[in-house]
């Protein structure tokens, strides 16, 4: 990536933006919950279905059908492929999401995605004749320090320390989000001419990835509209430092990651209108 920042800050930025949204949210997340939501089996694996296989599949045949450029596509992939969105529990829960279903869904994400993301990246290399380069079972090791065990920590820390996990929860999400604001923005210092031109060229692809995986993560979370709403939410947000973690350690090319924050901006605009009609829906 060429630009005035160094990639060793941005790498540093990324893991310390994702281990500190990912510590926040297991602070609010109680181990019960998701022994809770999991007696309902069937509903947890149709929603890790439209997550981890659904959106990454619909990502691959809307990109190929739109011809979009080689860097493109993977860009969009990319994001595709990363789930468990840092404000995705938040802005489940805000608009409705089931509380305790969305918490259990939120961390079985987290843990899977250490298996998935690597397994995704393998088949991405296979789809562009090993051009894709990211090292799958690196990329299992950054998930596993920058996801799961801050994930881990926090709930942790909320089971022994309930009292305190509480003081500090709300400060450490509002510093999470605004960590994660800030990684953008730096990264946009050094491809904002690259996000512009890759957001025009790709915006329709990433307007169609999202808006099936809403349609897609709404019908699998069905029939209660809370958990609908849970897993249309979570099926549409990617996990954008989960992304530009990877594309960082593998010094991705500037399109690639132009195309992925040009996928954040239009994503978290696309979801807003979803997210007032399932409060109208759910009187929250």
């Amino acid at each position: 990536m060429n630009g005035p920042i160094p990639e060793w800050v941005l790498t540093a930025a990324a893991v310390g933006t994702v281990f500190t949204v990912m510590f926040s949210v297991g602070l609010g997340i109680a181990a019960g919950d998701l022994r809770l939501a999991w007696q309902r089996p069937g509903l947890m694996l149709r929603g890790l279905f439209a997550v981890l296989v659904a959106v990454p599949a619909l990502a691959v045949i809307v990109t190929r059908i739109l011809e979009l450029p080689r860097m493109a596509q993977i860009g969009v992939v990319l994001m595709a492929i990363s789930p468990g969105a840092p404000v995705a529990l938040r802005r489940s829960l805000g608009a409705g999401g089931h509380r305790a279903f969305a918490p259990a869904l939120q961390i079985s994400i987290a843990l899977l995605v250490v298996a998935s993301m690597p397994l995704s990246i393998a088949l991405l290399n296979d789809v562009y004749a090993g051009k894709a380069s990211i090292a799958p079972w690196s990329v299992a090791k950054q998930v596993l320090v920058a996801q799961l065990l801050p994930l881990t920590l926090g709930m942790a820390v909320r089971r022994f320390r309930r009292p305190l996990a509480e003081r500090f929860e709300g400060k450490l999400a509002a510093a999470g989000n605004l960590m994660l604001l800030a990684l953008v923005a730096v990264i946009l210092v050094n491809v904002w001419h690259v996000t512009l031109d890759e957001g025009v060229r790709v915006w329709p692809a990433i307007v169609l990835t999202t808006l099936g995986a809403i349609a897609m993560g709404h019908w699998l979370g069905g029939p209660e509209p809370a958990t609908r709403t849970a897993v249309a939410i979570s099926s549409a947000l990617r996990n954008p430092g989960l992304a530009l973690l990877v594309a960082a350690f593998n010094r991705a090319p500037p399109a690639i990651t132009g195309t992925v924050l040009a996928y954040v901006l239009v994503t978290a605009l696309l979801v807003l209108p979803y997210m007032a009609w399932r409060r109208r829906v759910t009187g929250t």
